[in-house]
C-alpha cells in the first residue's frame, strides 16, 4: 500500500537528541552568507531560523524508511517550508524532532503530503514546529 489519506495522523518516534553547538551555528550561518551576523556568534549565539531544517530533516528518515508508505526521496520535491518559533535555538540546546503526517492528497501518480515536525528540548520545552509540503511521484523505488 502506498501513502494515502489513511496515513494522516501517523507520527514517528522522536529523533535522537542533537546538541546545538556554537561551531554548528557558525558553520550554518557562514553557509547562508550571514557568518558576520553578531546574533550567530559571541558567548551566547542563537541559530539562524532555518537551522531547524538540520533537525527536522533528520525526522524525515523515519517516514522515508516506513515500508508501508512506499516513499522515495529521489521521487520527492520539497515544495514549501514554514517555521513557527517559540524561541530561537541556542548553543547548548539538546533537541529532538518528532514528525507527524498532517495531510495526504493523492491524485493519479502524485501525492501531495503535508508534514509537521515538532522540535523540543530533551527537557520537554517546545521550540518550533516546522511544516513542509512534499510532492511525491508514485512508482518503483529508486
Amino acid at each position: 500500500m502506498s501513502i494515502s489519506e489513511d496515513h494522516v495522523g501517523r507520527s514517528y518516534p522522536a529523533t535522537a537528541p542533537y546538541e546545538v553547538s556554537r561551531a554548528k551555528i557558525a558553520e550554518f550561518a557562514a553557509a547562508l552568507g550571514d557568518g558576520e551576523n553578531p546574533a550567530y556568534g559571541g558567548a551566547d549565539p542563537i541559530a539562524p531560523p532555518t537551522f531547524a531544517v538540520v533537525l527536522s530533516s533528520a525526522a524525515w528518515d523515519a517516514m522515508f524508511a516506513d515500508p508501508e508508505l512506499e516513499l522515495s526521496l529521489s521521487r520527492t520535491v520539497h515544495v514549501d517550508q514554514r517555521f513557527a518559533w517559540q524561541r530561537p535555538l541556542r548553543s547548548g540546546d539538546e533537541v529532538s524532532a518528532t514528525l507527524t503526517i498532517e495531510k495526504v492528497r493523492a491524485r493519479g501518480a502524485t501525492a501531495i503530503i503535508g508534514i509537521s515536525v515538532a522540535l523540543a528540548t530533551t527537557a520537554g520545552e517546545h521550540l518550533c514546529t516546522a511544516t513542509s509540503t512534499l510532492m511525491h511521484t508514485m512508482g518503483d523505488a529508486a
